[in-house]
C-alpha cells in the first residue's frame, strides 16, 4: 500500500483498496435462482414489446431463473404522484427484489418510447443507503414496425450505464415485430428468436458470476472517501 500512495501521493490511504481477488474468490455462492424482472414499453392489447419480453420470460424460467412483471398500464408520469402512488410502490419493490433486469420496449419516433422511460425514471438511484439497481444485470430489447434499427436499444444501454447496472454484451432488435408472432402471441421460430435465446442464457450468465460479487464490483473510492467526510461532519457537529 506505502508503495502505491508514493506513487499517487493525492490518494487518501485509509480510503484506498487496491484490487484483489480476496473478496471475489471469498464470496459465499447463493444457491437460489436468479430473479429477473421484466420491463416492457407498451400497454397496447397485443404490445409485441411485451410479447417479446414474456418470450423471454419463458426462456428466462426453463433455464432456471425466477421471473416477475411489471404491468405499467395505470402507472402515473414521474413527479406526477407521490411516492405512495402503488404503481410506484410495486415497480421500487420488484426493482429491489431483483438480481437483473429485461427492457423491452418498441422504437417510436426513432427512440424508445415514453412508458419505458418513465419506468426506469420511478425507480431511484438510491434510497437511503440502498441502490435498487447498482451492480445488477440488465439486457436490452426491441421491437420495431419497420426495419431493423437499434436506437432504442442504444438508449437503453445509455440508461443502465447512469443506473449503474452491468449490461451484458448481446442485444436484440426484432424488425417488423408484427411478421414475427403468431396468433396466440408466440414467437415463430426465426434468427431473431436464436437471437433472444442467446441474450437470455448470457443474462443468466452474468447475473450467476456477479450478484454474489456486485457490492465489491461497484465499490469506489471516491465514494468512501465522501462517506468518511460526511460522517466524520456529523460527529463533529453532534460534538459541538
Amino acid at each position: 500500500m506505502s508503495h502505491l500512495t508514493t506513487q499517487v501521493p493525492n490518494v487518501h490511504v485509509d480510503h484506498f483498496r487496491a484490487p484483489g481477488n480476496d473478496q471475489l474468490l471469498a464470496a459465499r455462492r447463493s444457491a437460489h435462482a436468479p430473479r429477473i424482472l421484466l420491463l416492457y414499453g407498451s400497454v397496447r392489447v397485443r404490445s409485441y414489446s411485451r410479447l417479446l419480453a414474456e418470450e423471454a420470460g419463458r426462456l428466462l424460467t426453463v433455464m432456471g431463473a425466477e421471473t416477475r412483471f411489471f404491468n405499467p398500464s395505470g402507472m402515473p408520469l414521474p413527479d406526477d404522484a407521490p411516492e405512495s402512488h402503488p404503481k410506484v410502490r410495486e415497480l421500487r419493490e420488484l426493482a429491489q427484489w431483483a438480481e437483473g433486469m429485461v427492457w423491452s420496449s418498441p422504437e417510436r419516433h426513432g427512440a424508445m418510447t415514453g412508458i419505458m422511460k418513465a419506468q426506469i425514471d420511478w425507480i431511484p438511484l438510491s434510497v437511503g443507503s440502498v441502490r435498487p439497481t447498482q451492480g445488477k444485470t440488465l439486457a436490452v430489447m426491441q421491437v420495431s414496425g419497420g426495419s431493423q434499427s437499434f436506437n432504442a436499444v442504444s438508449q437503453m444501454r445509455v440508461l443502465g450505464r447512469w443506473m449503474r447496472m452491468i449490461t451484458i454484451p448481446n442485444q436484440s432488435s426484432v424488425a417488423k415485430a408484427y411478421q414475427e408472432f403468431d396468433e396466440e402471441g408466440r414467437m415463430k421460430p426465426s434468427p431473431y428468436y436464436d437471437r433472444v435465446v442467446d441474450v437470455m442464457e448470457e443474462l443468466v450468465k452474468f447475473t450467476l458470476l456477479t450478484r454474489d460479487v456486485a457490492s465489491h464490483l461497484v465499490d469506489r473510492y471516491s465514494e468512501r472517501k465522501e462517506s468518511a467526510a460526511a460522517l466524520s461532519r456529523r460527529v463533529q457537529q453532534q460534538a459541538i
